[in-house]
């Protein structure tokens, strides 16, 4: 849930658009709507920026290009990208690290050359030790009106699902190649969730037949994928089992050390009768329990790195000998030991030694 996703999810509104086809059919039609939505949007009270683009972040690894570098050698290798269209707004909106280059801006229209940004898995993967700014992709058939230079880079933005990996991406401009089907992210300075039922209202007033669904906010929809739902019941499903087996840690070691005082009680009289103090045998108690404690741990320890280097596969953002984890792990058992472990103690610093002696 705290996986890095390369924007700002807080205070991010987001809603899915359906255009009729009747009356956007054209290219200048869908961005005079755009703009249209935008100005609109942007005067709604505290919001700060609107974006639009054909695929929110943190959807899927889809909508995909097969990509051609212009000048490189190719042999029909499978070059897959995630494709995405963002108005000029639109990764501001989101507040993505420009790394180098420029954002798409209201100038990169249909009338001219078209542009695209990527992110930094695609210029890692494709312009290995270059920079990529000016240089020109395309498909695999180098098709004239397929081929985009590049503007600028970006920070990875994670649009897949929190435990998938971040996919090469290009950033096109909406207005060189708008899409009837497209969403609408809006960042606002008050509760995001407040402004949602003002966002839906604003689309019906530029046109009633737009078609408006999935109104959430980025928060709940990264709260709500598969993968954080999954994640989350089987945190709860584990996270019961081990408290249960704290309980039950717990309450066999207190069962141990009570039966070994209670085994002991005429050997703990007879140190008292002779002079042995509460503390001492508060020590003898508390040391025996800590040997059990230091022993249990220290065979759990390599029995837990054992099972996790055999489960490594499903574990996530951390190793199979992950040390803090183990070591908080260890603390909180040793703890609940110690503190299981002080009842029997004090009974036996307790002990009557005459009681003691005339009971045997």
């Amino acid at each position: 849930m705290h996986v890095e996703t390369g924007f700002d999810t807080s205070h991010l509104a987001t809603v899915q658009v359906m255009a009729p086809d009747s009356a956007y059919a054209k290219q200048d039609q869908q961005a005079a709507l755009y703009r249209e939505i935008e100005r609109r949007m942007s005067r709604l009270p505290g919001v700060q920026s609107v974006g639009i683009t054909s695929d929110l972040p943190l959807q899927c690894n889809c909508d995909t290009d097969w990509i051609r570098v212009v000048g490189k050698p190719f042999h029909g290798e499978h070059n897959e990208v995630n494709q995405r269209y963002g108005s000029p707004a639109y990764l501001q909106t989101l507040r993505a690290r420009l790394i180098r280059g420029r954002f798409i801006n209201a100038d990169d229209d249909a009338s001219r050359p078209n542009v695209i940004l990527i992110n930094e898995a695609f210029a890692r993967k494709y312009f290995p030790g270059e920079n990529p700014i000016g240089r020109k992709i395309a498909n695999g058939q180098l098709d004239p009106k397929s081929i985009r230079e590049i503007v600028g880079i970006v920070g990875d933005i994670r649009e897949g699902g929190p435990d998938n990996d971040i996919w090469p991406a290009e950033y096109e401009a909406l207005s060189q190649d708008g899409s009837h089907y497209f969403a609408v992210a809006v960042r606002t300075e008050q509760d995001e969730k407040s402004i949602l039922p003002l966002v839906v209202s604003t689309l019906r007033q530029v046109d009633p037949n737009l078609g408006v669904y999935g109104e959430i906010t980025m928060q709940q929809q990264m709260e709500s994928t598969q993968t954080a739902l999954i994640h989350s019941f089987s945190t709860w499903l584990v996270g019961g089992f081990a408290g249960m087996a704290l309980v039950l840690s717990v309450v066999g070691l207190y069962g141990v050390i009570a039966y070994s005082v209670s085994q002991r009680t005429r050997e703990i009289g007879v140190r008292m009768a002779l002079g042995a103090q509460r503390g001492t045998v508060y020590r003898m108690v508390m040391q025996q329990a800590g040997w059990l404690t230091f022993v249990g741990v220290g065979v759990g320890l390599v029995c837990a790195v054992g099972a996790c280097l055999l489960m490594r596969n499903v574990l996530f953002g951390v190793a199979a000998w992950d040390a803090p984890t183990l070591a908080g792990v260890a603390a909180v058992l040793g703890f609940a030991s110690l503190l299981a472990s002080f009842l029997p103690a004090r009974r036996a610093a307790s002990v009557n030694p005459c009681e003691a002696l005339r009971a045997e």
